[in-house]
């Protein structure tokens, strides 16, 4: 994982530029559709860079990042990640040059997509959906529509045409101008203010596998040129946005094929919907970041101690990658990510939190992902408004024994033997207020050992990359 200090530091210059004007409108297209997927930081440094134009300019000045820094009282890494998605949502293109002393950047703002855009996108539509609810989602629709001009309650249209106004001449009244073509362009390297509609989100088509797509319909005797460039970015949008394999991509799409042998763009769009509802109990998918939201980040820059250098990696990690680590650079199965994304839409909790319930729960649990005993323990931190990863550690050593009952809860006992319980705790678990048996019992276990050596698999696996 790139470090924000590689890419970016306060020395560092940069100006904003404009890839056509922007309009006062786009305020409230920005506040109230992007902005409950962006956030309020990724929200106010594209005003900011917004505001350092000046009225119908297309480039500001010189500025410094560190001046950025005080503009917005944001730390570096802060403005890097919210630049990022901004990049992500088709706000901003960044461009950069590197000297030999210095590095300097230009930060091109792009308009937002208009509502109508937005509200038939098919991708951020459907995730502004899922994150304001239905209520909400219909007041907006309200709010960025009107009543259209009709041609009812008795008024007809008497617009004249451009033939019925103007006259056209012949070439010799023109002949003053007839060399005037290249006085009209704009001079070299310039061009002319004006506005350029954006081109929305669109997600990379090589992240999705078109060759086994495309051998599977030639299977059903569908045509390779059924995949115009439209339907390719459509499949694209949906694959990601519904977790969509070729496999079942292809099914879909057989569903979505016309008379013609064709592909309805907005069949496929329905098809795809229905069949994740169908998947996921009726409900639509969340836009999650990454990595733990930047205002519910508590740990320190600069570790000083071993439990904050946990923290931050935990912070700085998404669930899936944390997965991989822990598993030596293994892929997780299907199965445990979808018990991870079942936690994170239904419990609504932040991936750092998540990172520390996997923690907890895999050393409670010889390294399986027990789903009944994370969904009870995640309900419990979801009530308890756990937003941070302090919190959740917090909260783990306050309900440490509810947690064990819970397990022992969920065990067969067919034996009369009484079972012998181990005392398995992440390293951030001990504090000083353990008794001593408890880290007597720890420093036996045979799970100590395992741990060590996870984690030396850890550090050493992070080294390589």
């Amino acid at each position: 994982m790139t470090q924000h200090w590689q890419e970016l530091l306060p020395v560092d210059q940069y100006v904003v530029g404009l890839s056509g004007l922007l309009h006062e409108y786009d305020r409230k297209v920005l506040t109230f559709l992007y902005q409950p997927l962006i956030g309020p930081v990724c929200m106010s440094l594209y005003m900011t860079l917004w505001a350092e134009l000046e009225e119908n300019r297309l480039w500001s000045s010189s500025s410094s990042h560190h001046s950025l820094m005080t503009l917005l009282d944001l730390n570096l890494k802060d403005i890097y990640h919210a630049r990022l998605k901004l990049e992500a949502m088709g706000l901003l293109k960044t461009y950069v040059k590197n000297d030999e002393e210095n590095r300097s950047f230009i930060y091109q703002l792009q308009p937002p997509l208009t509502p109508e855009q937005f509200f038939l996108d098919g991708l951020l539509n459907i995730y502004l959906y899922r994150k304001v609810g239905k209520n909400q989602f219909f007041r907006l629709k309200r709010f960025f529509a009107d009543k259209a001009i009709s041609q009812q309650d008795g008024y007809s249209e008497v617009t004249r045409e451009f033939q019925d106004v103007f006259v056209s001449v012949s070439p010799d009244t023109l002949r003053y101008h007839s060399d005037s073509g290249e006085e009209l362009a704009p001079e070299k390297d310039e061009v002319f203010i004006g506005r350029q509609e954006s081109d929305g989100v669109q997600i990379n088509p090589t992240t999705f596998n078109f060759e086994i797509l495309t051998a599977g319909l030639k299977e059903n005797l569908v045509s390779k040129n059924a995949l115009t460039p439209g339907v390719k970015e459509a499949i694209s949008n949906l694959a990601f946005l519904y977790g969509i394999d070729a496999i079942q991509m292809k099914n879909i799409i057989l569903s979505a094929l016309t008379a013609d042998s064709e592909i309805d763009i907005e069949e496929l769009r329905k098809a795809a919907r229905d069949w994740y509802q169908f998947e996921n109990q009726d409900q639509l998918p969340q836009l999650l970041d990454l990595t733990q939201p930047l205002q519910h980040k508590t740990a320190p820059s600069s570790p000083k101690s071993p439990e904050d250098e946990l923290a931050h990696y935990l912070e700085s990690t998404s669930p899936r990658q944390y997965l991989i680590d822990i598993s030596g650079g293994a892929v997780p199965s299907k199965t445990d990510l979808q018990i991870i994304e079942g936690i994170m839409f239904k419990q609504k909790l932040h991936p750092g939190v998540v990172n520390v319930l996997i923690e907890y729960v895999m050393i409670r649990t010889d390294m399986k992902l027990n789903k009944g005993y994370m969904e009870k323990i995640a309900s419990h931190w979801a009530r308890k408004q756990v937003k941070t990863v302090k919190e959740a550690m917090d909260l783990a050593k306050k309900e440490h024994r509810q947690y064990i009952q819970w397990a022992e809860e969920k065990k067969d006992r067919p034996s009369s033997k009484k079972p012998i319980r181990k005392e398995l705790l992440p390293d951030w678990f001990e504090d000083k207020a353990e008794s001593k048996k408890q880290k007597d019992m720890k420093k036996d276990s045979a799970f100590e050992q395992e741990r060590k050596q996870l984690e030396e698999e850890l550090k050493e696996f992070k080294s390589r990359r």
